[in-house]
């Protein structure tokens, strides 16, 4: 998607935000500022310009001005009048700083003292400028030059209102004085914008919550590219536009992975594609109980599931992530997603399995991996459509390592014997003696009735027997358990699969909230 459109700058120091225009193109994000350029003849003045005003009896200096050093601002032109002295010069412009006025510094002065010295300044008035780049929104400067032919100020002057100045002052001149014009060879100036930072979307993130924290920015984000680079807080006047950038800038974020993806799998064998990668934020539980979260990057590559603190670059940075996992041992699980009656829905989508999480943060759109020995990953994304993808794209890569695996063993034991416990796709179960090889036991998926564990290590299988149809039950002590279930869980899901695909998609609580609403 390309979009161009207005937005401010937030900057959570001075709690101050600034007007800027945004650009999306397909591959890079870019931030412009106003400033007003010298288009033709020679400009040696750094930024600043000098202009002679010449108060004119009807419409006095043709312009209004805001702010003041008791507002931790600058005086600056907030209004220019139509056909007056100001616009007549062609060198002044709204968001115009006053640096001197006849000489005398006035960048910390007071808005009334400004005021004083420009109506008292004679029918002369000879003042330099330079633009504010970055004047606060709270001045509420049209991003348009000039102004509105009329002046709504009050009577007495404010900060943070208008104070007109196409008033006579107090002139000693009662004759019409030539009208300020530009001379033909000084420098003529625009204001336009301008580029002032670039961030490429391949592999950028994006955030929306204070950093670490569960606090959501209202109408506001941030993006960050790959080698860190900030574009600021980007806040938008109201939800609509934030929600449109957010899904525009998240769209061309994915189309470029979705890109980086096949050009990376062409490097890698039919068994070895990258299926989905991204990134997550990763709650992590502090000593004191605090929650903190961290942006990762997942990547579903292969037969593992894969956890980086940066992505992976090039071949080399595979063997560097931060943890990997057999995809047939996980399970994927969705703890939250937002519905549009602004509830919570809290998602089982598995049975058998029981762990319980502190779901008490406000992030929506969050779901968990469980690995082996009871552990787990507790992660957060941005949209739900992310949300979404990230649910069929686990089952994808789950059911496809589990087709190419074909069979899973396991090394178990049960009063003293040590066996061999195998998932098989295409027979089931099976449990052998591992020193003879004999088969002692053999049933089909479909015979699995029910289980139940003591959360540690031992398990107790219900099969029922197609002669008899009674219900015969198996126990079996496995060294990491939760594996041992979570590839169950895999190898059955990925049969049910083969057989009813329908099925499958008709579980899946992510699509079904995410694409009705």
């Amino acid at each position: 998607q390309t979009k161009t459109g207005i937005a401010l700058l937030y900057d959570e120091v001075s709690e101050n935000a600034y007007d800027i225009r945004l650009k999306l193109t397909k591959e890079v994000l870019t931030i412009q500022k106003q400033d007003v350029v010298c288009v033709s003849g020679s400009d040696h003045s750094a930024n600043h310009r000098t202009v002679t005003l010449r108060r004119q009896p009807v419409g006095g200096l043709g312009l209004s001005i805001k702010g003041g050093a008791e507002h931790k601002v600058p005086v600056v032109i907030s209004k220019i009048f139509k056909d007056q002295a100001a616009e007549q010069t062609g060198m002044l412009f709204i968001g115009d700083a006053i640096i001197q006025v006849n000489g005398i510094n006035v960048e910390s002065a007071t808005h009334e003292e400004v005021v004083h010295l420009l109506r008292n300044a004679g029918d002369e008035v000879t003042i330099t400028v330079q633009y504010l780049r970055e004047a606060p929104s709270f001045l509420k400067l049209p991003l348009g030059s000039p102004g509105p032919s009329s002046d709504h100020s009050s009577g007495t002057s404010s900060p943070l209102f208008d104070s007109g100045l196409h008033l006579n002052g107090n002139s000693t001149n009662t004759a019409p004085s030539s009208p300020s014009s530009p001379i033909a060879n000084e420098p003529k100036y625009e204001k336009r914008w301008l580029d002032t930072l670039s961030v490429p979307l391949l592999m950028a993130r994006i955030s929306r919550y204070k950093t670490g924290t569960d606090k959501l920015r209202s109408n506001a984000f941030e993006v960050l590219a790959l080698d860190g680079v900030s574009t600021g807080i980007l806040q938008f006047y109201t939800a609509q536009e934030s929600a449109d950038w957010l899904r525009a800038m998240s769209t061309n974020i994915s189309d470029l992975t979705l890109q980086n993806m096949k050009m990376a799998n062409k490097c890698c064998s039919p068994s070895d594609q990258v299926i989905h990668m991204g990134w997550v934020n990763e709650r992590l539980e502090g000593t004191d109980s605090s929650q903190l979260y961290k942006f990762k990057f997942l990547a579903l590559k292969g037969s593992s599931f894969y956890i980086f603190s940066t992505p992976p670059v090039s071949t080399l940075d595979w063997v560097r992530a931060e943890k990997i996992y057999n995809l047939c041992e996980v399970l994927f699980k969705i703890h939250k997603l937002w519905l549009a009656d602004d509830c919570w829905l809290q998602a089982n989508l598995y049975l058998g399995i029981h762990q319980d999480f502190d779901l008490e943060d406000q992030r929506p759109y969050c779901f968990s991996v469980m690995v082996g020995h009871g552990k787990s990953h507790y992660f957060n994304v941005e949209l739900g459509s992310e949300l979404a993808v990230w649910e069929k794209s686990f089952q994808r890569a789950i059911f496809l390592e589990v087709q190419r695996t074909g069979s899973k063993t396991y090394m178990c034991s049960w009063q003293g014997d040590t066996l061999c416990f195998t998932v098989d796709f295409a027979l089931g179960f099976t449990c052998f003696d591992s020193k003879t090889k004999n088969v002692l036991w053999r049933f089909k998926f479909s015979q699995l009735k029910g289980s139940s564990d003591d959360g540690k290590t031992r398990v107790k299988l219900l099969f029922q027997n197609l002669d008899t149809k009674q219900i015969e039950t198996k126990e079996l002590e496995f060294q990491d358990l939760t594996a041992v279930l979570h590839c169950i869980h895999s190898f059955i899901a990925a049969k049910v699969a083969s057989v009813d695909p329908v099925f499958i998609d008709s579980q899946s609580i992510a699509r079904k909230y995410m694409y009705s609403n």
